[in-house]
């Protein structure tokens, strides 16, 4: 899913019934607080570079290259790998599925429960070490969170329309100004994920000053919470008599 293409191409695009529409977008905001807690603790902790921005890793890495600083290539390296594999994975947990816009299949559900593992085992390794991790030790935390960004931003890929950019809201921003102004009924989803980074990013860096060692538990948290409320429409389409879990999507 591109940035852009994220927010709807077309003028009517379908949308799922009130219940799950909330609660999916919910989960999207999580995962966005989440995504901005790991760039708090991958840019200001760890090496310097991002976990889930691979733009902005590719500009590090061409000015790492161009200063000759074996370190900074290191890591933009590090971090590109991992997002790539951790895209990777779930392009392969989720081939031939098609998205629906009435939930999150199953397969992308198993991928944030992946990632919110992954998150809880670098953070049990994160206070392991009192947020004070030796180089080597970094260098596999840098690795695993961008392994982590990368399958949360791939799950939201594979979810199609029911879903919507987390790790990366630059093209989320361009749109909604460009679609946005002047339109009647602006999507107030929008600012509140733009919200969502920012607060998921400021509470990690208050948790980085004031209790280092439990700063990296918050992205994990974060996305079980994004975890448990996009199972409820799953859930509520599972328990609802035959022939009306799915049942289409009323038109806007």
């Amino acid at each position: 899913m591109s940035e852009v293409s994220g927010e709807g191409a077309g003028p009517h695009p379908a949308r799922p019934p009130a219940g799950p529409e909330a609660a999916l977008r919910l989960a999207v905001v999580l995962l966005v607080a989440a995504s901005g807690a790991v760039e708090a603790v991958s840019f200001t902790a760890l090496d310097h570079v991002f976990a889930g921005v691979m733009t902005s890793n590719l500009a590090l890495l061409g000015m790492a290259i161009g200063r000759g600083q074996n370190t900074g290539v290191t890591a933009a390296l590090l971090a590109l790998a991992g997002f790539g594999l951790g895209a990777a994975a779930v392009a392969w947990l989720t081939r031939r599925r098609t998205g629906v816009v009435t939930h999150w299949p199953a397969p992308v559900l198993l991928c944030l429960g992946g990632e919110a593992v992954l998150l809880a085992v670098g953070a049990g390794i994160w206070a392991a070490v009192d947020g004070r991790p030796g180089d080597v030790m970094r260098d596999v935390l840098q690795f695993g969170a961008a392994a982590a960004m990368g399958i949360q931003a791939a799950a939201m890929v594979a979810a199609g329309r029911a879903a919507a950019p987390t790790t990366y809201l630059t093209g989320t921003l361009a749109t909604y100004i460009v679609k946005g102004v002047g339109v009647a009924r602006p999507d107030r989803w929008v600012p509140a994920r733009l919200g969502a980074l920012i607060v998921g990013a400021g509470a990690c860096m208050a948790l980085l000053r004031t209790a280092p060692a439990w700063a990296a538990v918050l992205p994990a948290v974060l996305v079980l919470c994004a975890l448990l409320t996009a199972c409820r429409p799953l859930l509520r389409m599972r328990r609802a008599p035959a022939g009306q879990g799915d049942a289409p999507a009323p038109p806007d």
